[in-house]
């Protein structure tokens, strides 16, 4: 009996110490630029982002979609935005922009959680064709996206609410109605595991901000671009972020520096200065979130990851038609790379991407340079549910995801497996293959870039390498197809994406 003990003992000890099915907390910026915060180099102060890249892992090669519709879907679902619309492929580079009604059997990740016995949530934008309930959600906080402090819609569970009182701040707001939903939760079902998808309007235009939150960044801008980037470069530098990186010389409609009048600089450093006031409340509201998590027990078993829809935005504002602010904020906030969002190049698809989750890997404060794109979330949080990728749905065969599930790499820093990584937005059309990447820009000839000596694609290969070229196009072309054919609805399927 005393040796049975003995020996059964052990086995209630890991049993006990074995880490429960983990929360999930999403968090999305919207048009943040690679190197806006602290963490990658930038002078916003970020502390919220800088203790979860402290306490857990950064990646210096994370992609998303280029565009917020096309990246949510990606996220969502594990499968490229253009995979999953029978519409979005009616030639070659046409891509259409947004993500409208997606085939039966593209199911939403939360959809899929919540047969592990997730409940569900969603506050801030939603960009999909669908309802955030229909995906599968059980509770959401929704708004419209034309102003910060007085949106014209909000809905919370699908049902109007009145208009905001004054004071309304919609950051706070996205944080408000997610506290809320978390305390809920800790109150109600503790013992139930969370999704919680958080997906902030900051720093998309309109670019409005409190005063208060402005003055915090008073006159940080007005040593101009070509100081701030060569600043940042050192920091990314400093901290192991980037290696081999020249700062890719300005692309239009961003000029350099000294042509820019006295009152285009003033301009642009205002400009500025009400960017980082937005990335700054979301930081300090990002942290009220953790704050709760913490007050409750529920954090350092909560997967917390951070990214943003796509990169910092050029495109033109015509209240300010003199000059192209976005364009010459963006060649800032994207830091040493090339282009800004919408484009395929890297300063369009790069992403800060941060994950924390004490409770499954020990790794505290390193980097992971292995290249990830959004569509590897939700298999690599299906894998950390316990929940297998479907195989069917309503007798309908699912392909398997675009993504790979990297979960490995949280605990031990190894390569992946080889394989491709595919974009195409709006004529713009890129594809990454180990270290090299084709990038097709519409009415443009093929450019060929190494990344891993030229991150910044300042030196196009093309010509030296026509026969690498031609074949990563027609690989291209041949995943287009597939996505084609994959994402035709059935005939005989008359049923709703999201519901399980």
């Amino acid at each position: 009996l005393c040796v049975a003990t003995l020996l059964v003992a052990p086995a209630r000890l890991r049993a006990a110490s074995a880490p429960k099915t983990p929360n999930f907390l999403v968090l999305l910026a919207d048009d943040l630029g690679f190197s806006d915060a602290a963490c990658y180099g930038g002078e916003i102060a970020t502390p919220s982002l800088d203790r979860l890249a402290k306490e857990g892992l950064r990646f210096t090669q994370a992609y998303n979609a280029g565009r917020n519709s096309p990246t949510v879907a990606a996220l969502l679902t594990g499968f490229y935005a253009q995979h999953v619309r029978s519409d979005s492929l009616p030639g070659v580079p046409a891509i259409a922009t947004e993500v409208g009604a997606l085939p039966t059997w593209a199911r939403l990740l939360p959809a899929l959680l919540k047969q592990a016995g997730y409940t569900t949530y969603h506050a801030g934008k939603w960009q999909l064709d669908s309802t955030p309930q229909e995906g599968g959600f059980d509770h959401s906080y929704t708004l419209g996206l034309d102003r910060q402090f007085a949106p014209a819609n909000h809905q919370l569970d699908g049902q109007t609410l009145p208009a905001p009182a004054p004071g309304y701040q919609a950051t706070t707001a996205i944080a408000d109605q997610a506290i809320a939903f978390l305390r809920t939760h800790a109150a109600q079902t503790p013992k139930t595991p969370f999704f919680a998808c958080i997906a902030f309007a900051s720093p998309h235009s309109p670019l409005q901000a409190s005063q208060e939150d402005i003055a915090r960044y008073k006159g940080q801008f007005d040593a101009g671009t070509d100081v701030l980037r060569a600043a940042r470069l050192e920091r990314l530098w400093a901290q192991g972020l980037l290696h081999n990186v020249e700062l890719a010389d300005p692309a239009l409609p961003a000029k350099p520096w000294d042509s820019l009048s006295a009152p285009e600089q003033q301009a642009f450093a205002s400009r500025m200065e009400i960017h980082a006031a937005l990335v700054d409340r979301m930081d300090r509201e990002i942290g009220r979130i953790l704050e709760q998590l913490s007050s409750t027990g529920a954090l350092d078993n909560t997967v917390v990851l951070f990214l943003s829809n796509n990169a910092a935005s050029a495109d033109l504002n015509t209240a300010q038609s003199f000059i192209r602010l976005e364009a010459q904020g963006a060649l800032l906030a994207n830091t040493p790379l090339r282009l800004s969002r919408k484009d395929v190049y890297e300063g369009g698809i790069s992403t800060p991407f941060i994950l924390r989750w004490p409770s499954g890997f020990k790794a505290k404060g390193e980097r992971r340079e292995q290249p990830v794109h959004v569509v590897d979330v939700a298999p690599t949080l299906l894998k950390l549910a316990g929940v297998p990728w479907p195989k069917t749905f309503n007798t309908v065969a699912v392909p398997s995801s675009d993504g790979v599930d990297f979960s490995a790499l949280l605990r031990e820093n190894k390569p992946l497996p080889s394989r491709a990584l595919w974009w195409a937005h709006e004529g713009y059309c890129a594809f990454r293959l180990g270290d090299w990447k084709w990038v097709a820009s519409k009415g443009q000839p093929a450019e060929l870039y190494y990344l891993r000596a030229d991150r910044a694609e300042t030196r196009d290969l093309a010509a030296a390498n026509m026969e690498r070229l031609k074949e990563m196009e027609a690989q291209w072309t041949k995943m287009a197809a597939r996505f084609r054919a994959d994402s035709q609805e059935p005939k005989h399927a008359n049923v709703s994406f999201g519901t399980p």
